[in-house]
């Protein structure tokens, strides 16, 4: 009964601010938590894009950079983590230690650390050097979601796909990849949200060339006092396109396993 309880009153914490900014997004009051009645209004003016022309190429900003940064973390994750998981024992666990510390890292530190790399190398920051810094404290993430996989798979299975005339990069096409696959969408996903969520790493390479993301957006119209009505509609879009691409997810996860 008691962890009951608890497991709801958590679970009211984390989905509480969610739910109030969703029921808000229905509503034209500009102040959030002033109810004024139903309205689509705000839904329209975010489609609006002459009028919130900034915020929504922050979106598209946001949402191109998450998905070619898990796209490419997704490849070099899975490509890391057969390799990982290849190497012996000892060399495992000395690799599996440093993929872990870019995790346990503060954003703080690695926005700094890509910062000044960037600027002994002389590249020029904005759209690229995000790129390549959401890459690279995303392929951790998706390293750790493969390895489970592979450990889970038989590994018996790859040699006897060569000792049946397959060549290497079939059988790896053919035997690994459909058994670390859930594994590989679950690493894609998770380095897109952390993508589309981080903030401390973009400021720090995003450079000063006009380039905003949704983080970097939010930030600077907080510092004006208060936040762009439109962010609420916007926020709930996007709950709820994850929210239903999870769902799809775990009912695909659920007919493989009963197959």
């Amino acid at each position: 009964m008691i962890e009951q309880v608890y497991l709801w009153v958590l679970l009211l914490l984390l989905y509480a601010p969610i739910a109030i900014i969703v029921i808000y997004s229905f509503t034209e009051a500009k102040v959030l938590g002033n109810w004024t009645g139903f309205s689509l209004k705000l839904y329209s003016s975010l489609l609006n894009t002459g009028a919130h022309h900034s915020l929504m190429n922050a979106f598209v900003n946001t949402i191109l950079i998450a998905f070619i940064a898990a796209m490419v973390s997704t490849l070099l994750g899975s490509v890391a983590a057969i390799g990982i998981f290849n190497l012996r024992a000892k060399s495992r666990k000395a690799v599996s230690f440093v993929n872990t510390i870019p995790i346990l890292n503060g954003d703080i530190i690695t926005g700094i650390s890509l910062f000044l790399l960037f600027v002994s190398l002389g590249i020029t920051q904005g759209f690229t050097t995000v790129v390549l810094a959401h890459i690279t404290f995303c392929t951790p993430y998706v390293v750790l979601s493969v390895l489970p996989r592979l450990k889970q798979m038989n590994p018996n299975l790859y040699e006897a796909a060569l000792d049946l005339g397959a060549t290497p990069m079939q059988a790896l096409r053919k035997v690994i990849l459909p058994e670390i696959r859930p594994g590989m969408i679950s690493g894609f996903l998770l380095a897109l949200t952390i993508s589309i969520d981080d903030f401390a790493v973009t400021v720090f390479t995003i450079g000063n060339q006009g380039l905003e993301t949704l983080s970097t957006y939010i930030y600077a119209d907080a510092r004006k006092g208060g936040l762009t009505p439109e962010l609420r509609p916007l926020s709930a879009i996007i709950f709820v396109v994850i929210l239903v691409m999870l769902i799809v997810i775990n009912r695909r996860a659920g007919k493989e396993k009963k197959k």
